[in-house]
């Protein structure tokens, strides 16, 4: 079993309390617009990472993380990205595949709006953790927590912060 911690849009903001439930996790999963290096170098002092570039992060942050990152974790297929829409308004760059090869979980981040949703159609389930960085129009910092033991997701629970 993997305690999961996933975040997205920390804007190169990380602070005391998003750390306490990184130390809390088996892995860290970001769903991108990362900021600085420093954040996700923050974050490898505690855990393993799995992330991804989003659309504000700059050339060094690109050359370390990837634009998609498709991976299993135990047996359930993950896909995280940064600007991938939502049931069913996927965005174009990730349609085509969505359609033919649906992963279990498709992560993205970008609208700062938390939202986790089935796609019954895929087989699929949809989250986006928010935003846990002050830059933005969201009004509440939020992660996502949850565990994967085998082919099971469970325990899945929202932490949020005042911003």
């Amino acid at each position: 079993m993997k305690k999961i911690l996933l975040l997205s849009d920390t804007h190169s903001y990380i602070d005391d309390d998003i750390i306490k439930y990184i130390k809390q996790a088996d892995e860290v999963w970001h769903a991108g617009d990362i900021g600085a290096l420093s954040v996700t170098d923050e974050i490898k002092k505690w855990k393993p990472l799995k992330a991804v570039h989003g659309n504000i992060d700059d050339n060094k942050v690109r050359q370390e993380f990837p634009e998609n990152l498709r991976f299993f974790c135990e047996e359930v297929d993950v896909w995280i990205t940064h600007i991938g829409g939502y049931p069913p308004k996927y965005n174009p760059r990730v349609k085509p595949e969505i359609y033919t090869h649906p992963p279990k979980i498709f992560i993205c981040g970008h609208s700062h709006i938390l939202k986790v949703m089935p796609d019954k159609k895929l087989n699929l389930i949809h989250m986006n953790p928010g935003a846990v960085g002050k830059h933005g129009f969201h009004k509440v910092r939020t992660m996502l927590r949850f565990t994967i033991d085998g082919k099971k997701i469970d325990n899945l629970e929202v932490i949020e912060f005042k911003k």
